[in-house]
């Protein structure tokens, strides 16, 4: 049998509703397959446009085996370009993120153009054609502020997503948005794990005291069927006469998802006491309290929209038991620290939530990787989110290594 039955047979053997087996978080084969079916095939969310502002400023990230820089060009267009020197392999871009004026291999100086055609390569004498080894493309695509690479040779279609979250977004103007604050933490956990986390607040009460200050989950929303709540209802159309789309939509293969919802009572944003953080709206819809947008799209990213500010969290595998989990808390460009923001307060909720996170997830590896673990049933009331989201990895990495 293949490695690809294997995986394949191991995920026939999960039970409907019920978490999934030990080895699905824990094999290096699953997790070379996660990669090589998933992650290296699918849209991953890099980062925001208004992080590269000027030519020549990039940021790069890991995509699997894949480094990836995603650059602005001299002609005023953002291009992911695979990291990789044509020479003898050396990352080009060796920084988080960065400005230059020409892409400089460290190694041995071949110097590409923002983007990616190869200018100069020393002693490779009279035959060397340089139009032949500029630095490979990978897909990218722009989604009001957003970023999303995909590194496959043919990349899926981007189109309806795009027109499924634009609507959300766009009265967030997030073009015209800054990063206030960046916050990197490395989870010892597995990738299903960390998203599996952030689609259930069943755990919330007794693990985010911040965040229940003014964060409510709404069971109506966190599955897959539509809502019947009234005030969650009621929310929604005060919402829609403002102009900001608010009713739940999802994927039909439930890999996205976006809707807005109401906050605790008297709660306006992320803080301790539900009170703004930025004395600054991001939209424009007269609606004094929009709650929070949410959403989601697998396997990279999710997303928080306040009135005064917006949250983006994008996540990567580093191995079979670690991820990476990157924050960015963004405010109006405008917004001046020390004077329309205090950093401490619009951070401190989500600073506090994700290091529990990060503590919950940890945990829960180390349990599923014990000989006595066995897969436990999901609630019908509370983990109708995890359970949304196992069965779309179950169902992907199926019909993937099928084909």
């Amino acid at each position: 049998m293949n490695n690809k039955a294997k995986v394949a047979e191991l995920i026939q053997l999960r039970e409907p509703r019920h978490a999934l087996p030990t080895a699905l978080y824990s094999d290096l084969e699953v997790y070379r397959q996660d990669l090589e079916q998933i992650w290296h095939k699918e849209w991953i969310f890099a980062g925001h446009t208004f992080e590269l502002e000027k030519p020549g400023q990039y940021l790069t990230l890991q995509i699997g085996d894949y480094p990836v820089a995603v650059v602005r060009g001299g002609d005023g267009q953002i291009r992911a370009l695979h990291n990789a020197c044509r020479h003898r392999g050396s990352k080009v871009c060796t920084e988080a993120s960065g400005k230059v004026a020409k892409l400089v291999c460290p190694y041995h100086k071949w110097t590409f153009d923002l983007d990616g055609k190869l200018l100069f390569a020393g002693n490779m004498g009279p035959d060397f054609n340089t139009a032949d080894y500029g630095l490979k493309l990978a897909h990218c695509e722009v989604v009001n502020s957003y970023i999303y690479v995909c590194v496959a040779e043919q990349a899926p279609d981007f189109a309806k997503f795009r027109a499924a979250v634009s609507p959300f977004i766009a009265p967030h103007n997030l073009d015209d948005c800054k990063v206030a604050f960046e916050s990197n933490l490395v989870e010892k956990g597995n990738w299903k794990l960390v998203f599996e986390n952030n689609r259930e607040c069943f755990h919330c009460d007794g693990s985010h005291p911040e965040l229940m200050n003014s964060f409510v989950e709404n069971l109506a929303v966190a599955g897959v069927a539509g809502a019947e709540d009234p005030e969650l209802l009621e929310h929604w159309e005060r919402c829609e006469a403002g102009g900001l789309p608010s009713r739940l939509v999802m994927d039909e293969d439930g890999q996205f998802r976006m809707t807005r919802i109401p906050l605790s009572s008297g709660a306006a944003s992320y803080t301790m006491n539900g009170k703004p953080a930025v004395a600054r709206r991001l939209d424009r819809s007269g609606v004094e309290n929009i709650g929070a947008l949410l959403y989601f799209n697998y396997p990279s990213t999710w997303n928080h929209f306040l009135g005064d500010h917006a949250l983006s969290f994008r996540v990567l595998p580093l191995g079979p038991n670690e991820t990476l989990v990157t924050t960015r808390w963004l405010v109006p460009k405008d917004a001046q620290e020390g004077l329309d923001y205090d950093l401490e307060t619009l951070t401190r909720v989500w600073l506090a939530t994700n290091d529990q996170d990060r503590r919950l997830v940890e945990g829960t590896q180390a349990g599923v990787n014990s000989p006595a673990y066995q897969p436990g049933p999901y609630s019908s009331i509370a983990e109708n989110g995890v359970c949304q989201f196992d069965d779309w990895y179950c169902a992907t990495m199926a019909r993937k290594l099928a084909d």
